[in-house]
């Protein structure tokens, strides 16, 4: 298997910083087909996309967020890269290992359908920068990998064939692998970097480094995930400490935002707990509550994940449906929608424990209705934090 050199890195993100070529040549917002899963409110959608988007949102109550990449294959921990400072090139090593080879989109939507699922959030690029679709901004993607396949491909297709709305998950907060990704030196969150020994021959330097290219880099590759794979629902964009601990002028996330409606009007556009107040809905985690305004309007989903990490951990306990169902109905009760994370295997393919959570969940759900009554959450002593 070919490796990615630091000159082929490089000479990607020099291609992305002339994104406004890209753009020039995709920049036509995609036509009123009507997205599956807006089907039902197909009329509202012709006058009106991004209210339509908005009304089927705050109905669809469920979604359920897939967290599977490089970091998924050892089990240690969702942010290894930075815990335990791994170099960039062992990481990009770990594309040899990244087989996929029991991820199955249909099977992982058809989880999600019996679990009462009405979206899927999927990851399409962590902090550690792997990409999963064919993205030619980068060759640190799962077609370089061994497994050879576009997996974001592979989710919209399944998605659609369900009615499951598709949100594409983008780190835009921390990028690990980007020679010009986020520093210390102007946002002052410990995450936004990883804080190597000595200086991390793979990233730009002194006068080389340039905020920007980053930035034109992640504009571009979110063009992308518009443009290639027909409507979807929405951009759900995380890593939000990162711009709020520094000039948040720098991440250009209103220009981000314009350009994410303008490609695709009904577009959904949520960044956590905000930015710039303009985003479409807020998605805080449990931990993140505090940052939402009792007397904001806004749609808010309440963001989790189904064990104490995001990805797939050795050995880490696996939470039933009466834990679930009391997630759920905390969220009905604050008027909020429930996105759960779960931690695919490194093969790909989902734990069984996981699994008779989901459909257990579902099979209540369809046999009394949406679960009520929970005003607080009950928070196991000690249990780690989400990040």
């Amino acid at each position: 298997m070919n490796h990615i050199t630091r000159r082929q890195s490089i000479q990607a993100c020099v291609a992305a910083a002339s994104c406004n070529a890209i753009a020039r040549a995709t920049s036509n917002a995609q036509p009123l087909t009507v997205p599956p899963h807006l089907k039902r409110r197909e009329k509202l959608y012709r006058a009106n996309p991004r209210r339509a988007a908005l009304e089927w949102f705050r109905e669809a109550k469920f979604g359920l967020m897939p967290c599977y990449y490089l970091a998924s294959l050892d089990g240690r921990h969702c942010f290894e890269q930075w815990k335990f400072k791994i170099p960039v090139k062992e990481i990009e090593k770990k594309m040899e290992r990244f087989t996929a080879a029991r991820f199955n989109a249909g099977a992982l939507c058809d989880l999600a359908v019996a679990a009462g699922v009405k979206y899927v959030c999927f990851v399409t690029k962590h902090c550690e920068g792997f990409c999963l679709w064919d993205t030619r901004l980068t060759p640190f993607n799962s077609l370089n990998s061994a497994a050879k396949r576009d997996l974001v491909g592979e989710m919209v297709k399944a998605c659609n064939a369900r009615g499951l709305g598709f949100f594409a998950f983008y780190e835009y907060g921390f990028d690990w692998h980007h020679p010009h990704g986020p520093r210390r030196k102007d946002f002052k969150v410990s995450l936004v970097e990883v804080d190597y020994p000595t200086p991390e021959p793979a990233y730009a330097h002194g006068k080389d480094y340039n905020l920007d290219r980053y930035i034109d880099f992640a504009h571009a590759q979110v063009e992308e995930l518009l443009t290639n794979y027909g409507p979807i629902a929405g951009v759900w964009l995380d890593g939000v400490a990162t711009p709020l601990s520094g000039d948040r002028n720098k991440f250009r996330c209103q220009e981000l935002y314009d350009k994410i409606h303008k490609l695709q009007p009904h577009a959904l556009v949520s960044f956590k707990f905000g930015v710039t107040d303009t985003e479409d809905f807020y998605a805080p985690e449990r931990q993140q509550l505090e940052h939402i305004k009792a007397s904001s309007a806004k749609l808010t989903e309440l963001c989790e994940p189904l064990n104490p990490s995001w990805s797939f951990v050795k050995n880490e306990a696996h939470r039933d449906a009466d834990w679930l169902m009391q997630r759920l109905a905390f969220a009905g009760e604050k008027r909020m929608n429930y996105l759960l994370g779960i931690g695919p295997l490194p093969d790909g393919s989902v734990l069984d424990a996981d699994q008779e959570t989901l459909r257990e969940t579902g099979r209540r759900i369809r046999s009394h209705g949406w679960p009520s009554g929970v005003r607080e959450l009950r928070v196991p002593k000690g249990e780690q934090k989400a990040l």
